[in-house]
């Protein structure tokens, strides 16, 4: 059998059995029960606020995409050294297919996340057992199908450009990941757009709600009264759903396409004959995914509560624990089976990736759960008012760096080290160590589909407790619905840990493609492997990118503060106008609210969007690639470093408010201050602050360093 076709066999059939799974696992959530008439009426007016965001947003994404797909097919075509035409033409379609699957990826995460929240609500009134399996196995949903478009879509695009690709000194199949990077620019052009629309949406419908619903008008988080209620429930599917749904996507088709482009150089080193084992080194982070990608279906499985389950963020972990295991175990197969050298150091850089993954998990809920120092330091610190709940609340996100700064440094040297030690025929040609780096992130990535599925949990969870309390369930449903949505903020919060986990080893991944492909043009006759940070347009480069990630980040919570400002006055003129809303005899006008927040995203993250996309083109365009590559080393480091501090900082002040709200804090007399006292009043403050955070400008940096590292990669032969 062709050696192609055998590497392509198993990302083929594990491929479509996750698209079977999780076209079962839609069924089984689909069919369930969907409780009373008032709840499916809140569902369906959810349902239909997040539809109508989504057709407006990708509608505006449509047209962004297709002009930079246009420009950037000429771009191509103009300064490419050869086959330029067929060069441009292939790297605008690969784009727009890019872009159209991470679309779809987004569409799919929100869609179901909707649809299981009303079921999920139900399914608490028998049991919290079966509502967590439902919540879990509605996430699990998107998860699977976006992992598995992201392999399926990597692998369809390569055989489709496959027959252009110039033949080149050692054959078409070392050629063609060169070919398909437009594929990963299109992924995290809309994963950007997606995740900072989604977050604007959802922060300023968070926001308004929260300061006039709760502070000024003194009223529960979902209660019906509040006319910005639906507008936040719909926000909880469009930010951390649809967003995160194309981010995921973004992540595995970005990070296996840069993987692919260094295997292009062992397969070289190998000798370059496509007839043997060395052609393994370009497919072999395609069948690590799909190997993946069985791991986390038997890991969703393995989740199994009983009616009653103690710890119900205990059963979320053993189904990642069993993904994590049976994960290292296919990475020794995959890797003696298909590597004709260094087998073995490459499974443990890929078991040092999973061990990362692990790390940051534990890490993220230590500075992010309300039953460890950082989070009750928060809420201690709510006692004496916002000021100190605001100080309280910095300090902790600042001190969230350390530890996974040293967790990535970590896996970076070990695994390059590792990599570094294995002997090829023609070692001068190429050193192993950056490839050990990029298996040590195809580990980490390997649990990805399972990560998603914790990630939707969280706001389907949130979902089914506002239709709880908006449909005036018994204070016994609430409950159960009030324990998921806690363990739902601690495993967003995970999943944002763990994206930047991935996006910091997969940013230093395409740098080294990035090297690469520059190094293919042999620059003034010698290679691109090194980059002298004492050279002044290395150091400005370097400069910009750490700028970028500021500006970025103030225009995205700034973009907050602005639509939740629209927000929080239509909320009091409804309150003013209507004294029928707070008296319960009047229903809120909550389709002006989701409008708001509508047009207020969408207007609002054009200009970070376009600055994430304009300012490394005219880096590279003026000051060359030695400036492109400073911009892509510090402009990753500073933003892997501030995205840890806005996600986990924004993540410790919620459940500084939860563990309040919980009954957790106490005063010198051991009386309990929750809800509605002052140091409640506090959190709620902090918590404010926070959203904007960890789910506006947090998530999306870790999309900016990856669009940061695909752009430079796309452009690279306009930089020379």
């Amino acid at each position: 059998m062709d050696e192609r076709v055998l590497y392509s066999l198993p990302v083929i059939i594990f491929g479509f059995i996750a698209i079977g799974f999780a076209t079962w696992l839609a069924r089984d959530v689909l069919g369930r029960d969907t409780g009373t008439t008032g709840m499916q009426d809140i569902a369906g007016r959810i349902f239909q606020g997040a539809l109508a965001y989504l057709n407006r947003q990708y509608r505006t994404i449509a047209v962004l995409a297709l002009g930079v797909a246009v420009l950037m097919g000429v771009l191509v075509a103009i300064f490419e050294n050869e086959h330029q035409v067929a060069r441009g033409t292939i790297t605008a379609l690969a784009f727009i297919v890019g872009a159209l699957l991470s679309g779809i990826s987004g569409f799919i995460g929100m869609y179901v996340a909707v649809r299981s929240n009303v079921r999920t609500a139900a399914a608490a009134q028998r049991s919290l057992g079966e509502a967590l399996i439902v919540a879990l196995r509605g996430g699990a949903v998107s998860g699977f199908l976006v992992i598995a478009l992201g392999l399926l879509g990597v692998l369809g695009v390569f055989y489709a450009v496959y027959g252009f690709a110039a033949e080149g000194q050692f054959g078409r199949v070392a050629e063609t990941p060169f070919w398909i990077v437009g594929f990963a620019f299109g992924a995290s052009f809309v994963a950007l757009f997606a995740q900072l629309g989604g977050g604007i949406y959802t922060k300023a419908a968070d926001v308004g709600a929260d300061l006039v619903g709760k502070v000024e008008a003194g009223i529960p988080e979902d209660d019906p009264r509040n006319p910005a209620v639906i507008a936040d429930l719909v926000g909880d599917n469009v930010g951390d759903c649809a967003g995160r749904g194309a981010d995921l996507f973004e992540s595995s088709a970005a990070e296996i396409i840069g993987a692919m482009i260094l295997g292009v150089a062992l397969f070289r080193a190998s000798g370059g004959d496509v007839n043997t084992r060395d052609i393994a080194w370009i497919f072999f982070p395609l069948v690590i995914g799909s190997f993946g990608l069985l791991s986390s279906l038997i890991g969703v499985l393995a989740v199994r509560p009983g009616r009653t389950p103690k710890d119900p963020m205990g059963e979320l972990n053993r189904g990642f624990y069993v993904t994590a295991g049976l994960s290292a175990v296919s990475l020794f197969i995959v890797c003696f089976w298909m590597l004709p050298h260094g087998a073995f150091q490459y499974a443990i850089c890929g078991l040092i990736g999973i061990a990362t993954s692990l790390a940051f998990v534990y890490i993220t809920q230590y500075y992010t759960a309300g039953t460890w120092r950082p989070v009750q330091t928060i809420a201690e610190a709510s006692k004496t008012g916002s000021a100190t709940n605001i100080i309280s609340g910095i300090s902790v996100g600042f001190e969230t760096v350390a530890m996974p700064a040293l967790a990535i440094s970590a896996a970076l040297l070990s695994s390059y080290y590792l990599g570094r030690s294995v002997d090829f025929p023609d070692g001068e040609l190429v050193s192993g160590g950056i490839f050990g780096t990029a298996v040590a992130t195809m580990g980490m990535l390997m649990s990805a589909a399972y990560i998603l599925a914790m990630d939707c949990f969280g706001p389907i969870t949130d979902n089914a407790g506002g239709i709880v309390e908006m449909s005036d369930q018994p204070d016994t449903v609430r409950d159960v619905t009030d324990a998921l949505d806690s363990v739902g903020n601690t495993t967003k919060a995970l999943t944002k840990g763990y994206a930047v986990g991935t996006a910091a080893l997969a940013a230093f991944l395409l740098f080294s493609a990035f090297l690469d492909e520059v190094d293919r043009f042999k620059v003034g006759g010698i290679g691109a492997r090194v980059v002298n940070l004492a050279d002044p347009k290395v150091f400005v480069g370097g400069l910009i990118g750490a700028a970028l990630v500021f500006l970025f980040s103030s225009l995205a919570i700034r973009a907050v503060g602005r639509a939740a400002g629209d927000m929080i006055e239509e909320v009091r003129r409804q309150f003013r106008a209507d004294p029928g809303i707070m008296a319960g005899t009047s229903t809120p006008d909550y389709a002006r609210c989701v409008d708001i927040s509508v047009r207020g995203a969408l207007r609002e993250m054009v200009l970070p969007g376009a600055l994430a996309v304009v300012v490394p083109i005219l880096v590279g365009v003026i000051l060359k690639w030695e400036a492109a590559a400073g911009m892509l080393m510090i402009g990753t480091i500073v933003g892997v470093l501030l995205a840890i501090v806005l996600n986990n900082g924004g993540g410790a002040w919620d459940n500084a408010k939860k563990f309040i709200e919980a009954g957790g804090l106490k005063d010198d007399n051991g009386t309990i201050l929750g809800k509605g006292s002052e140091a409640h009043a506090a959190s709620v403050v902090g918590d404010t602050v926070g959203d904007p955070w960890k789910d506006t400008a947090g998530p999306s940096l870790h999309v900016l360093i990856k669009l940061l590292a695909t752009i430079t990669l796309v452009l690279s032969p306009l930089f020379i």
